[in-house]
């Protein structure tokens, strides 16, 4: 599951809300590249949401996975069930494909983990996965707020399991997490822009 826990509200009208508000932000730290979709993926506490909004502060569409993409779903059928289970994490792939397909945005940013990624991974023109060594997802979890997942030990073991086996992560290009938010963002940015260019 992510770094928050899904929202149960409609999303109706999700992906025009979502693309006029990122228009309104001044964007001052983009540089002009063709248009491209990345996913910025990673198991809990490596700081999805962190990155999403620093990407949002310097005027990149960044998309939250968790709060605008996520339900809880069959993995098989995509069937909307109840619960909050990790393994039920799903992202609406319709809407996914809507905010890939809009051609007002040159450079979109997905940030956030799901377990049904296989669905649509192929859209993205690169995967970054944020990396943290044990220790330092360790000393993040502790700093968990009561209501975050991560915060009870069950949820805690299932994240330190994947940390290890990364058996619900796709492969992607590695950054390294531990560092500062904004020296994460620099170097996901510089990537990106690297590879928009050669699209």
């Amino acid at each position: 599951m992510g770094d928050a826990k899904p929202a149960s509200s409609s999303r109706q009208g999700a992906a025009v809300w979502l693309a006029t508000r990122q228009r309104a932000r001044i964007r001052r730290y983009r540089a002009p590249v063709g248009r491209s979709n990345f996913l910025i993926e990673g198991v809990s506490c490596t700081g999805k949401t962190t990155v999403c909004r620093e990407l949002q502060r310097r005027g990149y569409r960044a998309i939250n996975g968790d709060t605008e993409l996520a339900y809880q779903g069959d993995p098989e059928t995509g069937a909307p069930i109840g619960g909050h289970a990790h393994e039920h994490h799903l992202w609406r792939v319709d809407l996914v494909k809507a905010l890939v397909d809009d051609g007002d945005e040159p450079t979109t940013f997905f940030c956030g983990g799901s377990r049904n990624f296989s669905a649509f991974i192929h859209l993205f023109d690169a995967v970054f996965v944020l990396t943290v060594d044990e220790h330092t997802l360790l000393d993040r979890l502790a700093q968990r707020s009561p209501d975050e997942f991560g915060s009870r030990p069950a949820e805690r073991e299932l994240i330190l399991r994947l940390h290890r086996t990364r058996e619900d992560t796709p492969d992607g290009i590695p950054v390294d997490a531990t560092q500062p938010a904004a020296r994460v963002v620099d170097e996901i940015v510089r990537q990106a822009e690297a590879r928009s260019r050669r699209l």
